[in-house]
């Protein structure tokens, strides 16, 4: 028979769990990247976690095969659709938080302070003033110059005249010869005044 403080404290861990789900991946995530989707996923996803391994954690399932399954659910790594690294970054933190919060043993003012600090962190890091000017973004380009694709210099002036920004870096995710198209993740910074066309 489940003891009332047990549940009790099953209940606290999962509001503290909750609670830091919602701000890392409402408050900081969709706040700042704003994927509805992905943010509603990364959610669910920790709700799912802590439910499994709270249930692991009760029954003595071990520590070392809740961080087996931790690892299973962080490399699944939505295989349906890509999606940036941040977004991977957000959604392996979601999952984090759900083992933080739901393995029973750990006192619940350390489980509210690694939370907490988790938190700072992910709001300094990803914080726009750090790396102020700095975007990234997904382009499909419908020409494909074969040649440009020999020497990266090149492709990044050309990347930078045809869209009127200062590419920094990119990174071509696919090429489709047949109805010439070409999927690119890159970086940029606005192009300096003085450069504007």
């Amino acid at each position: 028979m489940t003891d009332y403080s047990d549940l009790m404290d099953l209940g606290l861990r999962f509001g503290v769990n909750c609670t830091a789900m919602a701000i890392l991946v409402f408050g900081l995530y969709y706040n700042r990247h704003g994927d509805r989707i992905l943010a509603t996923t990364a959610a669910m996803f920790n709700i799912f976690a802590f439910a499994v391994l709270g249930k692991l954690s009760s029954v003595e399932f071990g520590l070392a095969a809740g961080f087996g399954l931790f690892a299973i659910l962080a490399l699944f790594n939505l295989r349906s659709e890509q999606i940036g690294r941040i977004e991977i970054a957000y959604f392996f933190g979601a999952i984090a938080i759900a083992v933080i919060c739901s393995i029973q043993g750990t006192p619940i003012l350390n489980v509210v302070a690694i939370s907490a600090l988790a938190l700072l962190g992910v709001y300094v890091v990803d914080h726009p003033a750090l790396v102020r000017g700095s975007r990234a973004v997904t382009v499909t380009l419908d020409r494909i110059d074969p040649q440009l694709l020999k020497d990266e210099r090149e492709m990044t002036g050309v990347l930078t005249e045809r869209l009127g920004v200062n590419v920094t870096g990119y990174d071509i995710v696919s090429l489709n010869y047949v109805n010439e198209l070409a999927i690119v993740n890159l970086t940029y910074n606005k192009k300096p005044r003085g450069n504007a066309e």
